[in-house]
């Protein structure tokens, strides 16, 4: 018997962006490079090889986010234990407004995310470095 979605990927991303803060590229791109934001890149390391990525972003696959933010949780990193504003990206924002919404409920905070993702900031033309 074939599954039935009641809520479907871009109602739970409409959902996400009404309890986060979306960025654009012009407004991440004025942060980029403040040593208060960390910017953090979820997209999958086959995404960053062929793309590249924000110059300084910190990778962190989106599978394990959650896992590296929880101090409990064995797989902690302390990028996710400082006192700075955290900047999620994918390619183009949906995987990040969930990231970002789940990083807020879990009190990781302040954070926000860009909209459009790295495809707005490549075509804005700001900065990419290879991976």
């Amino acid at each position: 018997m074939p599954q039935t979605i009641h809520t479907g990927i871009k109602q739970l991303v409409a959902e996400a962006e009404k309890e986060i803060e979306t960025l654009s590229a012009d407004e991440a791109r004025a942060l980029h490079g403040d040593d208060s934001c960390v910017f953090v890149d979820l997209r999958d390391i086959r995404e960053l090889k062929r793309e590249g990525t924000i110059p300084g972003a910190v990778h962190v696959p989106r599978g394990m986010l959650e896992f590296w933010i929880d101090p409990d949780s064995p797989y902690h990193k302390d990028i996710f234990n400082q006192d700075v504003r955290y900047i999620f990206f994918c390619a183009s924002g949906w995987r990040s407004a969930l990231a970002t919404q789940s990083a807020m409920r879990m009190g990781l905070k302040p954070a926000a995310h860009i909209g459009g993702g790295f495809k707005a900031w490549v075509e804005n033309r700001y900065p990419v470095e290879p991976k």
